[in-house]
C-alpha cells in the first residue's frame, strides 16, 4: 500500500497542496508566471518559520551536550573498566544536570512529518489522486517538474534547464561549504583517538550531500532544498550566538 494514499495522510497533503495553489494564485499578479515557484519558496519560508522552536530546542541540546562532554569523558576513564558503574555514573550525571541523553531528539522527530509532507508537495505527480498541478507550471520556462537528470537522460534539457539547476547547484554549494567551516568540529587531543579525525572530516563533506539529491528531484524540490539549506545556515548562526558551546566571555 502507497503510504501516501493513506486517508489520513492523502488528507494532510491534499490540505497542504490546497494552501501552495492558493498562494500561487494570490502571488500570481504580483510574481505573474513565476508564482507557483514563489509559492514553492514562501511556502518553505512558512513551515521553517513554524520550526524555530524545534531549531532552538536542537541548539540549547547541541549546548548542553557540549557542557556535559568533558564529564563523560572523565566518567569514561574513570570507570572504563566498570562498564554497569559507568552507565549508571552517566545516568545519575544526566539526571542531576535534569536532561537526557535523547535530549534533541525530540525536535527532530516533530520536524520529519511535517518536513515530509511538505517535501512530498514537489516531488509526486499525483496527490491525494489529483494531478499535481504545481509540476506544470514553470520557471523561466523550465517546469517545475523537470530534474536535471530526467532531462538529460530524455533528452529535453535545454539551455535555461542548465542554467537555472547551474545557479540552484551553486548556492547549494556554496552554502554546504560556508556551513563546513563555520560548523568545522574541533577534534582535540582527547578525541586523538584513530579515525576520529577522518570521521570528523567526512561529516563535513556531508553537507554536500543535499546538492548530489537535487540533481534528481525536480525543479519545485530543488527550489525547497535551496531555501531550506540557506534558511538553516542563517538559523544555525544565529543560534549558536544565542547558544554557545563554550563558555561566554565576561
Amino acid at each position: 500500500m502507497d503510504l501516501l494514499s493513506f486517508p489520513p495522510i492523502a488528507a494532510i497533503l491534499d490540505a497542504a497542496y490546497a494552501l501552495l495553489m492558493g498562494l500561487a494564485d494570490l502571488l500570481h499578479p504580483l510574481a505573474g508566471s513565476a508564482s507557483a515557484a514563489l509559492a514553492v519558496v514562501v511556502l518553505t519560508l512558512l513551515v521553517r518559520t513554524i520550526l524555530i522552536p524545534a531549531g532552538i530546542a536542537q541548539a540549547k541540546a547541541e549546548q548542553t551536550r557540549a557542557r556535559l562532554a568533558p564529564k563523560l569523558q572523565a566518567l569514561q576513564r574513570r570507570y572504563k573498566n566498570d562498564r554497569e558503574r559507568m552507565s549508571r555514573e552517566t545516568m545519575k550525571l544526566y539526571a542531576d544536570e535534569k536532561t537526557s541523553p535523547l535530549a534533541g531528539c525530540a525536535p527532530v522527530l516533530i520536524q520529519a512529518p511535517i518536513v515530509g509532507v511538505v517535501y512530498a508537495l514537489f516531488l509526486y505527480p499525483v496527490i491525494a489522486g489529483h494531478p499535481n498541478a504545481l509540476l506544470t507550471d514553470q520557471l523561466l520556462g523550465v517546469p517545475l517538474g523537470a530534474s536535471l537528470v530526467g532531462t538529460m537522460a530524455g533528452g529535453t534539457a535545454t539551455g535555461a534547464t542548465a542554467l537555472m539547476f547551474g545557479i540552484l547547484l551553486l548556492v547549494i554549494v556554496v552554502v554546504a561549504e560556508v556551513t563546513r567551516r563555520v560548523f568545522r568540529p574541533v577534534v582535540g587531543a582527547s578525541d586523538a583517538a584513530p579515525g576520529v579525525e577522518a570521521v570528523a572530516r567526512m561529516a563535513g563533506f556531508l553537507q554536500f550531500g543535499t546538492a548530489v539529491v537535487a540533481i534528481f528531484v525536480p525543479l519545485a524540490a530543488a527550489l525547497y532544498l535551496v531555501v531550506t539549506v540557506t534558511w538553516t545556515l542563517v538559523q544555525r548562526v544565529v543560534l549558536r550566538r544565542r547558544f554557545p558551546l563554550g563558555p561566554v566571555a565576561g
